[in-house]
């Protein structure tokens, strides 16, 4: 995922988009063709992925398409889609496509292949000047609020960028020697404008967003690491979904 690292900062969530001009098919094959190409985070559950003209969905942010994700419902299923789902959103800033995760949207088809309809992200081509210019002006949490020690803060500091549903920034890093724990927090009444029964499936899907984001700054720094993924089956206020074993 060494590619994508400069993508961190050029990337950014398209609320509506505007002076678009269509995307090729040759660069929906390629969108297709990267999917296939990429790793999960967990091993063993199908998904796939539709790319369907917007007038297909219930979306409408005057995007041209959306990608819609699909998969078996298994554990970790939504942290799964979550960390694919965001090396293809990083992927497609690469190819000057700007993306929506698109939580609230439904497609014509729930179900595609066997494999149940996840969630979408609206596309469309935008000019280039229209992406980020500077990551660090955008609205989140502080670095004190979602990670603590100091010796890898730094990358804290780019982590802390990564897109979540409603902006809730659902997690907190917890330094311990050289591993990292990484937690899903769901502060205690804090909810934006998600529905109350919705905010763990979508919080649990920006999970495997932020593990991208972070296994992305990691291989970056030359840090190898192995990883263990727990069940996110409770709804704790605090629940550990990865330990990183740095090697250092």
């Amino acid at each position: 995922m060494e590619k994508l690292y400069p993508m961190l900062f050029k990337r950014k969530s398209f609320h509506i988009f505007k002076d678009i001009s269509s995307i090729s098919n040759t660069e929906i094959k390629s969108i297709k063709e990267k999917y296939h190409s990429l790793h999960p985070l967990i091993e063993g559950i199908k998904t796939e992925i539709k790319i369907v003209k917007k007038e297909e969905t219930t979306c409408n942010r005057q995007e041209e398409y959306c990608i819609l994700f699909y998969s078996e419902k298994k554990s970790n299923y939504l942290i799964n889609i979550g960390y694919l789902g965001e090396q293809l959103d990083l992927f497609l800033s690469s190819l000057n496509i700007g993306g929506l995760w698109y939580g609230i949207g439904k497609p014509l088809d729930l179900v595609y292949n066997d494999l149940d309809f996840v969630i979408m992200i609206a596309i469309a081509k935008v000019p280039v000047e229209a992406f980020r210019k500077d990551m660090f002006k955008s609205k989140r949490k502080r670095l004190n609020e979602i990670w603590v020690g100091s010796k890898y803060c730094e990358i804290g500091n780019i982590v802390r960028f990564a897109p979540s549903a409603c902006n809730t920034q659902p997690w907190i890093v917890e330094e311990t020697d050289n591993e990292l724990n990484v937690y899903r927090y769901k502060k205690p009444g804090k909810r934006g404008i998600m529905p109350l029964q919705k905010v763990s499936y979508y919080n649990k899907i920006d999970m495997g967003i932020f593990l991208c984001f972070l296994e992305i700054c990691l291989e970056e720094k030359g840090i190898s690491y192995n990883k263990e993924i727990f069940n996110d089956e409770e709804d704790f206020e605090k629940t550990l979904i990865a330990l990183y074993k740095l090697n250092i």
